[in-house]
């Protein structure tokens, strides 16, 4: 399996083209799973603004256990995730 997750990773870091990105995810996978990463990213994002777990998991009716996943990317030091969200998110 790790194969293979290599080399999705691999197909996706061949283009910066939006659309093609946005093609290949439609392709291989189903709403739901689209629906799931968008709000992973999006409970990401509220969690780099400042906004409390709490307030959070009762906005998007989802567990405390989901979220806290990202509080701790959030908290790793160099992280990717945290980078990418400063980069597109600064805080005012």
């Amino acid at each position: 399996m790790k194969e293979a997750y290599d080399e999705l990773l691999s197909v996706l870091a061949e283009t910066t083209d939006l659309e093609k990105v946005r093609a290949f995810l439609d392709d291989i996978l189903t709403p739901k799973e689209r629906s799931d990463l968008a709000m992973r990213w999006q409970l990401m994002v509220e969690l780099h603004q400042g906004q409390t777990q709490r307030s959070i998991a009762k906005r998007h009716n989802i567990s405390l256990c989901k979220i806290t996943r990202g509080s701790k990317i959030l908290k790793t030091e160099d992280s990717f995730t945290a980078n990418a969200l400063k980069k597109r998110h600064p805080k005012e």
